[in-house]
């Protein structure tokens, strides 16, 4: 691996933790404590784990993608990528800025039809890249699960 392939995976990985950044300005805060949550939802200290986890999968994913079609043989594929990292930001911003798990909700959605569509995207390219990917759909698939259970039981917001 040469030093350009290890500065464009540098950059997919810095592309994932920016639009994890979004965590670090829209916390939780007094307003997510004070919501009515479902009993299954998990700990608070679990999300922070299993996001850097995820996030280091979707860069690497998006890495290898880049790694064997470049931008060129690739670009609907990693437009795509581009696109479910955006809404991935903004669902932090919509829940936990605006406190709107209404419009968050539709939003998840967005987001888990845009992973989805990655992976099948990525498959043909590079079937580890479409495979990370498949552990950030199943979770984004719980969350929006979750998400939808707090809409419904602090429907005011």
């Amino acid at each position: 691996m040469d030093i350009a392939s290890i500065l464009v995976l540098f950059a997919f990985l810095g592309a994932c933790f920016l639009a994890a950044a979004t965590g670090a300005l829209f916390t939780p805060g007094v307003w997510y404590e004070a919501l009515a949550k479902p009993d299954w939802r998990p700990p608070n200290w679990l999300f922070g784990p299993v996001w850097t986890a995820l996030y280091i999968a979707i860069g690497v994913s998006g890495w290898l993608v880049w790694r064997e079609a470049g931008f060129a043989g690739a670009s609907v594929a990693l437009l795509v990528y581009a696109v479910q990292l955006v809404l991935n930001a903004s669902w932090t911003v919509i829940f936990f800025g605006l406190h709107r798990p209404d419009l968050a909700f539709f939003e998840i959605l967005a987001l888990w039809l845009a992973i989805v569509l990655s992976i099948v995207l990525f498959w043909p390219i590079n079937v580890l890249a479409a495979l990370l990917l498949v552990p950030y759909a199943l979770w984004v698939g719980f969350a929006a699960v979750l998400n939808y259970a707090i809409w419904r039981l602090n429907p005011a917001g």
